[in-house]
């Protein structure tokens, strides 16, 4: 538990109605509803990332950290090692 209460994937629907997007295209800013983020803290370790601009076939480049910046992100180690 990350955020003191079950983490789960969320359908479609679901996504659609809190972020106006169809899952495939989310960005990681300009929702409905602003999400509580949490960012994978491997992330940090890369230099470049790149993120969905509310369409499948487009993304942008950026770094972990303004990631981090844009989204008030909060980073978590996610992966079980």
């Amino acid at each position: 538990m990350l955020v003191g209460e079950p983490v789960a994937c969320a359908d479609a629907d679901f996504v659609r109605d809190m972020t106006g997007v169809a899952i495939g295209g989310v960005p990681p800013v300009g929702h409905r509803v602003t999400p509580r983020t949490i960012v994978d803290a491997d992330l940090l370790r890369l230099d470049t990332i790149w993120a969905a601009t509310v369409t499948p076939n487009a993304v942008f480049r950026l770094s972990p950290s303004q990631l981090d910046s844009l989204t008030g992100g909060r980073p978590r180690q996610i992966a079980i090692r």
